[in-house]
């Protein structure tokens, strides 16, 4: 015979189907999902091709509009768009995820020290963190390109330097929020009693961080990292558009829109070379900020609550006179 409590564990959904339940009722952020991957199954089934094929040129097919033979059309110098295009959002996308790993790392555990520590330790690390703040994005940027950059082209191409130039400045700023974000998590969890047991029974500071805090930060740090992967790769986006990214013949969704934007004149609008890659970069990153709405949404416990059915939900006893 099955005991009350089995019967109730068994109608209770666990919390990942709680908030799985809950993303699913958000129609965008499903559309949105669906839609970005979509791009990126396109860009990594078209990696082998486009790799071969982006920097081919063919001055006779030069500006050549979007037809049956070159769907996306082609560029001033008679190389694919397509190529270009899905060449491009692979290495947009991948600068994207790079800063969303490095915001992870380097802010959960910079935000997570600063609470765990307190005091004089938390405020001066907090300081820095505001320090970095007030510094100009490009300037930072600069800063790093002339710092790193003649030590990596002793070991790289200069296309690799480039790039990993780009992803340290990138993710060197990429990671404040995201230790704000948990410092405060980890402050409002170190009050809680479960925190107060395990310190109590004698768990160390990491021990408590990893085993009793970590659990409780997955929801956040999964969010906000899904809304650093947009605010990356438009950073990637602004910095190539500047030149100071991704710099041809490298592709990526930044500088083919600065192209794009170069050929546009009035006696003649090349008007294929900025629509695609601005449409792609427009719609991975609204993509991205509704999955990361979603995600939002099924990791507040209020909306959780409003999900549970109501036979679930635990009701407060009666007062009994």
């Amino acid at each position: 015979m099955t005991s009350p409590s089995t019967t109730k564990a068994a109608a209770a959904p666990t919390a990942s189907r709680r908030r799985w339940s809950a993303f699913r009722q958000n129609r965008l952020a499903v559309l949105s999902l669906l839609l970005l991957a979509a791009i990126v199954g396109t860009c990594l089934l078209a990696s082998s091709f486009s790799v071969a094929a982006y920097n081919r040129h063919d001055l006779q097919a030069a500006r050549m509009p979007p037809s049956w033979s070159q769907p996306l059309g082609t560029d001033l110098l008679g190389r694919p768009m397509w190529a270009r295009c899905m060449l491009g959002g692979l290495i947009s996308l991948g600068v994207g995820l790079a800063a969303a790993a490095i915001s992870v790392v380097i802010g959960t555990a910079w935000g997570a020290t600063a609470a765990l520590a307190g005091g004089r330790v938390d405020a001066a690390m907090m300081r820095l963190v505001d320090i970095f703040y007030g510094l100009p994005y490009i300037l930072l940027v600069i800063l790093i390109t002339m710092a790193f950059g003649p030590a990596l082209t002793r070991y790289f191409s200069t296309t690799a330097a480039n790039v990993i130039i780009l992803f340290l400045a990138i993710g060197s700023v990429s990671w404040l929020t995201m230790a704000r974000v948990i410092r405060g998590q980890v402050l409002s969890l170190k009050a809680q009693p479960f925190v107060e047991a395990a310190r109590a029974a004698g768990a160390s500071g990491p021990g408590i961080l990893w085993r009793h805090m970590m659990p409780n930060l997955i929801g956040p740090i999964l969010v906000y990292a899904t809304l650093t992967v947009p605010q990356a790769i438009l950073q990637e986006s602004f910095l190539s558009f500047l030149g100071i990214g991704i710099q041809p013949p490298l592709p990526s969704w930044g500088n083919l829109a600065a192209q794009g934007l170069a050929a546009i004149n009035n006696v003649k609008s090349f008007w294929w070379l900025i629509v695609f890659p601005c449409a792609l970069l427009s719609t991975t990153l609204l993509s991205l900020n509704f999955i990361g709405d979603g995600l939002r949404d099924a990791f507040d416990p209020r909306s959780q609550s409003r999900s549970t059915p109501e036979h679930v939900r635990i009701r407060p006893c009666s007062s009994v006179d």
